[in-house]
C-alpha cells in the first residue's frame, strides 16, 4: 500500500537517530522496543520496506557506509559509459526518457508554461511532483523540511509558469516511479551546465556512488566542482535523477536538498535491494 510507504520511512528515520546515537549496533529486540513493536511485526516491516534485516540493515545505515560505498562501488562516469555499464543505470532501470527545456524557454522562468502538481506516498515519505504536458519537471521530498517548504521551494523554481494542484493528474506519472515498469517521461528545466550535470548523474548505477569532482571531469569542466555542487543540489527531480549518489571524495555524505537523512535512507535502500533483487517493493 502507498500509505504503508511513508509508515515505513518514519519508523526507518526514527532507527537512523536511534543507531547514530548508539554506541554500538542494537539488536532486533532493542530497536523493537525502542519502536514500541514486538520483534516479528518490527522484523516483518523491515522486509517489506527493504527486503534484509534489521540488522544488515543497520549496515546500510551506519555513517561509514558512504566511505564503504566509494570504495567498493565507485563509478568512473566516462568509464562507465564507455564500458555499457550505463546499461544498469537509472536510464534502464527505471525505464526513463527525457527532453530538456530550450535554454531561452529556461530563462524566461516558466513563462507560458502550465505545470501541474500533487502529492503522494513514497518509501521516503510524502513525495510532492510535479510536471509539464511533456513529463516529470519536479520531484521533493517533505519528511524533513514539511510540506510547504517543498512547494514553495519547486514552485519558486519556476516563478512564472501557471502552476496548478491536481493529483489525479499526477498519479500516473507518479506510479512509475519506484520499480514501475512504464516510462517515466521527465522534463529537464534548468540552464545548460545544470542540465549536463543532471545528465552525467543519470549514468551512474544504481546502487553505486561517483564524487563532485567525477562529475565534472564527466561534463568536461573538472575544475568546476563547486558549481557541480550547486548543480547536483539543484536538480529538481530527485530520486529519478538520483542526486543522492554523488558523494564527497572524503566518502562524507556532503548536502542533500530534502536533509541528510532521506539521501541516507536512499542509499541504503538501494543498496539492499541491489543485493536482493527479488525484494519486496510494498
Amino acid at each position: 500500500m502507498e500509505q504503508d510507504r511513508s509508515y515505513h520511512y518514519n519508523v526507518i528515520r526514527r532507527a537512523i537517530d536511534l543507531i547514530d546515537a548508539a554506541p554500538a549496533p542494537l539488536s532486533l529486540e532493542a530497536l523493537a522496543q525502542a519502536m514500541q513493536m514486538s520483534p516479528a511485526h518490527f522484523q516483518r516491516l523491515f522486509s517489506a520496506w527493504v527486503g534484509v534485516s534489521p540488522k544488515r540493515y543497520q549496515q546500510y545505515l551506519a555513517l561509514g557506509h558512504a566511505k564503504q560505498l566509494l570504495a567498493a562501488r565507485f563509478t568512473t562516469l566516462e568509464t562507465a559509459q564507455a564500458v555499457g555499464l550505463t546499461g544498469t543505470g537509472r536510464l534502464h532501470d527505471l525505464f526513463v526518457t527525457w527532453e530538456a527545456m530550450a535554454p531561452g524557454d529556461y530563462a524566461r522562468g516558466g513563462a507560458g508554461l502550465v505545470i501541474k502538481h500533487g502529492w503522494c506516498d513514497s518509501p521516503f515519505g510524502p513525495m510532492l511532483a510535479m510536471a509539464t504536458e511533456r513529463g516529470l519537471c519536479g520531484l521533493g521530498f517533505a519528511a524533513e523540511t514539511g510540506a510547504e517548504a517543498v512547494l514553495a521551494d519547486l514552485v519558486a523554481r519556476w516563478p512564472d509558469a501557471r502552476h496548478i494542484a491536481d493529483d489525479a493528474a499526477l498519479a500516473p506519472l507518479t506510479a512509475a516511479i519506484f520499480g514501475g515498469s512504464t516510462p517515466a517521461r521527465l522534463h529537464l528545466i534548468g540552464a545548460p551546465f545544470q542540465i549536463k550535470v543532471w545528465e552525467a548523474l543519470l549514468r551512474i548505477p544504481t546502487g553505486h556512488v561517483t564524487s563532485y569532482s567525477e562529475i565534472a571531469d564527466a561534463v568536461g569542466n573538472p575544475r568546476a566542482v563547486r558549481a557541480v555542487g550547486t548543480a547536483v543540489g539543484r536538480n529538481p527531480i530527485s530520486w529519478l535523477i538520483p542526486c543522492h549518489r554523488a558523494l564527497r571524495k572524503s566518502g562524507e555524505l556532503g548536502g542533500y536538498h530534502w536533509g541528510l537523512p532521506v539521501k541516507r535512507a536512499m542509499l541504503a535502500w538501494e543498496a539492499a535491494r541491489s543485493e536482493t533483487p527479488d525484494a519486496s517493493h510494498s
